[in-house]
């Protein structure tokens, strides 16, 4: 009888599961509710969780989510970082989800601002209890929200900063996209100096602290306003300019005052290679050796100086290009031609430091700059034998960027280093370094013409030619790390601006930097 009676109620609730979703048995031997989710329990289950969390009882939210742990923690981080006076407003409804706004008010030195954002939830059928419950995801407190991030309000890094350029121009990252680095920086340098305060806002930090953003400006702060050296004209003409090649970049300055007026990168990785790049600049640093050699009165630009096709120094045999020699040759054909072994033919007459202190002492490099802005300063190191024969030609461990290249050429049109500055040293009275001395004035004289036969019939012409005034330039070509194309080098100067270019493993100094060279200088 007793088994009879158990398959009557077991039939009868077989005929309840069709007609009202229950059906399953739990545990407890309770029916549970299976199959869709009604509208009722998703309108319900939905603002049941809103109206908990709203009420700070986040307890009772996460518990009608799937994943309760996670649901409270991440409840409570937002509770604790993006503040407590929040509510909710649902606008939307389907079949699974709902879509709600969240209003964020704070409150901020006695003033009130609101933030309203969307966001939705999903729901579903709890398999083990058949209850509706919240499909668990951090978005739903932020749709850019993921496993392991924050939201939290706190003052931006620095205040905002408005940098201008020389004509009182304001500089974008979205109009010049080689200053998206150096404007935020300028804020972190100058920000509180200038009496700026910052932003407050709400800043979604990702898992970990890799990256952070900014979601929500809660108070503006008090921007400032920057007066650099750069020029919207020439800084155009710049980032135009690299674009022609990938993996380049340029510098220009004003060799009357060392004024910086353009600085660009066209960069996959967005290094600042401009500024902070560490490479062997090639034949440009023959710039620097030539000086040296004309100092010491080791040679003079129309005095001879050979040009073998190759020669020998410390048991390593160096090559001129395509091993071109030049019988009878003067110290001007071969700087304007590029003869390596013209210069290396005095490797032995130069002290181990003559390079370096000539790099430093002359053309500042290796000093101390205090540009406004972080930049690589250049080296070269002392060295013998093999090791001096390479840095003669820029190869070796001397490290140069375009900045610093820029700097020589304009430090050898006029004779005397004037550190590069991005910012001017009024702003903030920082120093700017000072060379020892400068060129004397034969020698100065010397390289201008050696510089000036470079860029009118060497190896500089090509991307020099038509450029009207008093022009100077200097190829380079640098064998780089056995990469099988070499680094493209260029520097010149026209007038009061000098400039100079890399192009990586784009090879000749110049097929590739010299346009780059060559476009900025012809902006005026």
């Amino acid at each position: 009888m007793r088994n009879r009676i158990k398959l009557a109620v077991t039939s009868a609730a077989v005929l309840l599961t069709g007609a009202s979703g229950y059906g399953a048995v739990d545990a407890l031997g309770l029916l549970k509710k299976t199959g869709p989710l009604s509208a009722d329990e998703v309108r319900s289950t939905a603002q049941d969780f809103l109206d908990s969390w709203q009420e700070g009882d986040l307890t009772a939210a996460a518990a009608l989510t799937d994943d309760g742990d996670a649901a409270h923690q991440a409840l409570t981080q937002f509770r604790r970082g993006a503040g407590t006076d929040v509510s909710f407003k649902t606008e939307r409804q389907d079949a699974t989800r709902v879509s709600f706004a969240t209003t964020l008010r704070f409150r901020d030195d006695g003033r009130t601002s609101t933030w309203t954002y969307g966001s939705s939830i999903k729901l579903l059928r709890d398999p083990g209890t058949g209850e509706p419950r919240v499909a668990w995801l951090p978005s739903v407190v932020h749709p850019k929200l993921r496993k392991g991030d924050a939201m939290t309000v706190a003052e931006a890094a620095a205040p905002v900063v408005d940098a201008v350029d020389r004509d009182g121009k304001k500089l974008t990252a979205k109009e010049f996209p080689s200053l998206a680095g150096v404007l935020p920086s300028l804020g972190r340098r100058y920000g509180d100096k200038l009496g700026g305060t910052p932003e407050v806002e709400v800043r979604l930090t990702r898992a970990g602290g890799r990256s952070s953003e900014s979601l929500h400006v809660i108070s503006a702060g008090k921007p400032v306003r920057l007066r650099t050296t750069l020029s919207a004209k020439v800084q155009r003409a710049a980032e135009r300019a690299v674009k022609k090649f990938p993996e380049s970049s340029t510098v220009a300055v004003k060799p009357s005052n060392g004024e910086i007026l353009a600085v660009a990168n066209n960069r996959g990785d967005g290094f600042n290679a401009a500024l902070l790049g560490q490479l062997a600049p090639g034949s440009t640093m023959k710039i620097i050796t030539a000086a040296a050699l004309l100092e010491k009165g080791l040679v003079t630009a129309p005095g001879p100086a050979p040009c073998p096709k190759a020669a020998r120094v410390g048991g390593t045999t160096f090559h001129n290009l395509d091993e071109f020699e030049m019988p009878g040759a003067t110290f001007s054909d071969g700087f304007s031609r590029s003869c390596n072994t013209t210069f290396l033919e005095f490797a032995d007459d130069i002290d181990a430091d003559t390079l370096s202190r000539e790099a430093r002492e002359v053309f500042g490099v290796g000093l101390d700059w205090h540009s406004g802005v972080a930049t690589f300063d250049g080296s070269v190191p002392k060295a013998t034998g093999a090791e001096k024969a390479a840095t003669m030609i820029g190869q070796g461990q001397v490290q140069m960027n375009p900045l610093n290249l820029a700097s020589v050429a304009a430090t050898a049109s006029t004779g005397r280093f004037k550190q590069p500055n991005l910012v001017p040293p009024d702003v903030d009275g920082r120093p700017l370094a000072e060379a020892q001395r400068s060129l004397p004035d034969d020698v100065a004289r010397q390289l201008r013409t050696m510089l000036h036969r470079t860029a009118t019939e060497g190896t500089a012409a090509k991307a020099m030619q038509g450029l009207p005034g008093d022009i100077g330039a200097k190829t380079g070509s640098a064998e780089v790390g056995g990469n099988a194309t070499s680094d493209s080098w260029f520097a010149g100067y026209r007038d009061d601006v000098a400039a100079a270019a890399v192009v990586q493993k784009g090879g000749h100094g110049g097929d590739a930097a010299g346009p780059l060279v060559r476009d900025v200088l012809e902006t005026r």
